[in-house]
């Protein structure tokens, strides 16, 4: 089975259409395509209305359209609120000649704001006289929900059977801050389409998992938006994909998903990878992952440039993680690599932290290998930097 990159984003697939327009820090997208669908959803106890509205929506397993607003999360917005989300899906249904529980909702930006539905509804009326299946609908949507996000995040691949057989999966993204997804996932959101012909049960499992190495292993600041959202749908116009296939298909689609997110991390100045080794599971490298890209210490090291301090936040990182107790110090290593690479950690001793590993955190690109030296477990996680300018964003300084 090949993977080949092509262009088109989430109307890339056979059978869906989408646009989007921006007015400020106020969009309005649609994605057209009926399927059968599956979501993942934020574990935030206080989920937002579109949350709540579009999990009601999911239970018969399909859905006709999606309908999403940037700029106001519609969230912890009580009665109201509910009754907001359901309108949306109300107008999207009515403008596009659907029924309104064939229609899913999301929203993304402050919390505890009503939505301006008035603007929502003329935003609407230009958005789906626009609609297209050619690539500048899938830009114009990814552009239409960002927040803080400095580009639109897209990406579609083209899966090559091994029996000849073409099938292809598309999806856009957005997300730059409130980034530490839990889902069980300013916010993070991503919709995905496939004109693969895959069953229901397999579809869920595929994105679960895909979910779980990719989105699930991205953080930006550590906090939990109450509107995390991921949809996938299957519009089925293409041929049969093994399950093996479309895994991996969906994985690559949704782990370059998440690297752009981490990549444009509110204030972001340098991308980080920590890929995990050594650990008693994969469970377990992956809390090691996410707590070392969680620390602000171990974040704000890396941004002044400074190996001799990350690399002890590291280990206090690892120390503190869930799996504390299956750490053994005289095992631990730490290889950090741009375009060079040195040991800063090895067999639980500090090397030399100047010189060459100075030099190497200067670079924009930083990979950090972890290794725990106590079993087979791996994991990747992804995450950023922490500036001054992430400070100014969120102080609403900017």
């Amino acid at each position: 089975m090949a993977i080949k990159v092509v262009r088109g984003g989430i109307c890339a697939p056979e059978g869906v259409r989408a646009y989007g327009i921006k007015e400020g820090n106020k969009g309005l997208a649609v994605i057209e395509g009926e399927g059968r669908a599956v979501g993942m959803f934020t574990s935030n106890k206080i989920q937002a209305a579109p949350v709540r509205f579009t999990k009601k929506q999911l239970k018969k397993g399909s859905i006709r359209a999606i309908i999403a607003n940037s700029g106001c999360a519609n969230s912890f917005t009580g009665e109201r609120g509910m009754g907001d989300a359901e309108r949306m899906a109300e107008l999207a249904s009515s403008a596009l000649g659907l029924a309104r529980d064939e229609v899913a909702v999301a929203s993304t930006g402050p919390i505890g704001v009503h939505l301006d539905m008035g603007l929502i509804e003329r935003q609407l009326r230009d958005v789906v006289k626009k609609l297209t299946a050619e690539e500048p609908g899938s830009a114009a949507a990814a552009r239409a929900i960002m927040t803080t996000d400095t580009f639109p995040k897209e990406q579609a691949i083209q899966i090559d059977t091994s029996t000849g057989e073409r099938a292809v999966i598309g999806g856009i993204a957005k997300g730059s801050g409130m980034i530490f997804p839990h889902l069980g996932l300013a916010t993070m959101l991503s919709f995905l389409y496939t004109d693969a012909s895959v069953e229901d049960e397999v579809l869920r499992r595929s994105l679960n998992e895909a979910v779980d190495n990719s989105f699930n292993m991205v953080v930006v600041d550590g906090d939990m938006s109450t509107n995390d959202m991921v949809l996938l749908v299957s519009t089925g116009k293409s041929v049969p994909v093994s399950e093996a296939d479309f895994k991996a298909g969906l994985q690559f689609v949704c782990r370059e998903l998440a690297k752009l997110i981490a990549r444009d991390g509110e204030g972001a100045t340098k991308f980080i990878e920590v890929r995990v080794s050594g650990a008693s599971s994969m469970e377990d490298a992956r809390e090691v992952g996410r707590s070392i890209l969680r620390s602000p210490l171990v974040k704000s090291a890396i941004q002044g440039e400074r190996p001799d301090f990350m690399c002890g936040r590291i280990i206090a990182a690892i120390g503190s993680s869930a799996i504390a107790g299956d750490v053994d110090p005289q095992g631990l290593s730490i290889r950090i690599k741009c375009d060079k690479e040195v040991i800063a950690v090895k067999n639980g001793a500090f090397m030399d932290l100047s010189g060459v590993a100075r030099e190497i955190l200067r670079g924009k690109e930083i990979v950090l290998e972890v290794d725990l030296g106590t079993g087979e477990g791996e994991a990747t996680a992804w995450g950023c930097d922490l500036s001054a300018e992430y400070v100014r964003i969120n102080a609403g300084m900017h």
